[in-house]
């Protein structure tokens, strides 16, 4: 996607950091097997901005703070906390986005079992475009089905 030096380590350090602000979220809500109440869902929802507080006083240089802010905002600007669209989103932002939904649905969580790589494959190709950016959905099914990347444990 043109991402290399600076740009792509900043990238990989947001990857590290981008759920950092769930540290303000209490246990019970993240491991909960059930569904999340109306209420706990807008807790959870602040573990963007929470990370952004955590981070944005390091001199990183590139907008890391700003990456691990916008990983929840979505093309059509229905996403969190600001609800930006479109390029208004960061690249790398929109790259993080994409990663952490597949990520999400191919991995176990408390409330559900793994669903698998072609699920996240397939929610992020339907919401092409709409949620998702469609030249990082395309490079991230490439890798995955061109490329042979497989998540370690």
């Amino acid at each position: 996607m043109g991402i290399n030096g600076s740009r792509l380590e900043a990238l990989r350090t947001a990857g590290i950091l981008h759920d950092i602000g769930k540290m303000y979220i209490p246990t019970e809500i993240l491991s909960k097997p059930g569904r999340l109440t109306e209420v706990e869902m807008l807790l959870v929802r602040t573990h963007c901005q929470a990370g952004y507080e955590i981070v944005h006083k390091i001199p990183f240089s590139d907008p890391v703070p700003l990456f691990l802010l916008q990983h929840h905002e979505r093309m059509d600007g229905s996403g969190y906390p600001h609800g930006l669209a479109g390029t208004d989103i960061l690249l790398e932002a929109r790259i993080l986005g994409v990663a952490d939904v597949v990520e999400a649905m191919a991995s176990h969580r408390p409330y559900r079992p793994a669903l698998g790589v072609d699920m996240a494959l397939d929610e992020i190709s339907v919401n092409s475009g709409t949620l998702y950016d469609p030249q990082v959905v395309a490079a991230c099914c490439q890798l995955f089905q061109e490329e042979g990347f497989q998540f370690t444990d």
